[in-house]
């Protein structure tokens, strides 16, 4: 990981997001537990911000649950910046309230939301909803942020479009 430090007064370090989308600012010293973030979401964070290894604890959860048996839990004081796809939407589920999402939507939650993956029931829902075959259901209570765009998706959408020669 690159680390940065100004050698002279109001020096600047400027930082993109890597595809169309925001950079979320949050302020982890608000949070006593600090947040699970999918592994694509971090971006930069101040020095006193810790970033480690969070496993998933389910087996299926990372099989099926479209970004694998690893994620990342950021915590510490300080401001960390993620990577949003398209727009973030910010959710703060009361406690047993269940919000599903595409898996590949989920950006971050606290730790004391239960992250879980279900099967989509119903053959039609299956082969016609579009959606695949897994959901991430999220369990509060607890902060979530989930993204309006999922760039991997959007970008095997793009590439089934573009004509190849045989």
């Amino acid at each position: 990981m690159s680390s940065y430090t100004a050698d002279v007064d109001n020096a600047k370090v400027a930082f993109a997001a890597t595809v169309p989308g925001d950079i979320m600012p949050i302020n982890l010293s608000e949070l006593s537990e600090g947040m699970i973030l999918q592994k694509r979401a971090f971006l930069c964070a101040e020095e006193n911000v810790n970033l480690k290894i969070e496993f998933t604890k389910k087996f299926s959860a990372g099989l099926f649950g479209g970004e694998g048996f690893i994620l990342q839990r950021a915590s510490g004081n300080g401001m960390l910046f993620i990577e949003v796809d398209g727009d973030p939407v910010i959710k703060e589920l009361a406690e047993g309230e269940v919000l599903k999402v595409d898996t590949g939507n989920v950006v971050a939650f606290e730790p004391t939301v239960k992250y879980e993956i279900e099967t989509v029931k119903g053959m039609k829902n299956i082969f016609l909803g579009g959606e695949g075959l897994f959901l991430t259901r999220l369990t509060g209570p607890g902060k979530v942020i989930i993204q309006s765009q999922n760039f991997s998706d959007f970008a095997s959408r793009v590439a089934s479009l573009i004509p190849r020669n045989n």
